[in-house]
């Protein structure tokens, strides 16, 4: 896919290496030189204008890529600017960043197809993470849905991943699990890496990892009532 991000900043500059490593085209724009110079080599094209003036807009190929994402976050009236002048060029499909629950609210008025609240989420799910006192690893999937990767609960061990009835038991959705395999790289030195686990033929070992995928509180529920820890 295409993607044109405008404002490259350390989250819009994060997405556009992201993006452009799973092999996507990425056009970023940003008013900074600085911001410009570090991410010129990453990705495919960059422009250096101020994405508040509608006329530096008309350079941009912003009818000819699938999603346009402003990802302007110090800046607030910056941000609400360039979203009206995309809507205003007539862009179909916008993501916009927002910083509070005010941003937010402007930028639900302009009816784009999502807002992205990078830094609520990460406290929010750091918040799981540590209530949980366990070491997983969370990927939002929305607003309320989570994948997660966990270890395996010690109530499980044991039991054949067949007959792991997470869905009607807890709510939540069983997708993947991996064990601990030590290897040597090609340095000589010993390693130990996760290697994924069918889980038709397999039964639960204690220091398997398991991934998961259910509503954010469904998830909470789970982890508390097998004892991760």
């Amino acid at each position: 896919m295409r993607y044109l991000i405008i404002g490259l900043g350390i989250f819009g500059a994060n997405l556009a290496r992201n993006l452009s490593d799973l092999g996507h085209e990425v056009i970023g724009v940003d008013s900074n030189h600085a911001n410009i110079e570090d991410i010129k080599d990453y990705i495919s094209t960059v422009y250096q204008i101020d994405s508040t003036e509608e006329h530096a807009l008309e350079v941009l190929p912003l009818l000819n890529v699938d999603l346009v994402i402003v990802a302007i976050g110090e800046n607030f009236g910056a941000s609400i600017r360039t979203v009206a002048l995309l809507k205003k060029a007539g862009v179909k499909h916008i993501y916009a960043r927002a910083t509070d629950n005010i941003h937010e609210s402007i930028l639900e008025g302009f009816g784009i197809d999502r807002i992205l609240t990078p830094e609520q989420r990460a406290a929010s799910d750091l918040a799981i993470e540590m209530e949980l006192g366990a070491e997983i690893q969370m990927m939002p999937i929305d607003a309320d849905t989570t994948i997660v990767k966990l270890p395996l609960p010690t109530e499980f061990e044991g039991k054949d991943y067949r007959s792991m009835d997470f869905e009607n038991e807890y709510g939540v959705v069983l997708v993947a699990a991996s064990r601990p395999e030590d290897k040597t790289n090609i340095l000589g030195i010993a390693q130990s890496t996760l290697e994924p686990l069918p889980l038709s033929d397999n039964s639960g070992q204690r220091g398997d990892v398991i991934t998961i995928i259910g509503a954010r509180k469904k998830v909470r529920e789970f982890a508390k009532a097998n004892s991760i820890s």
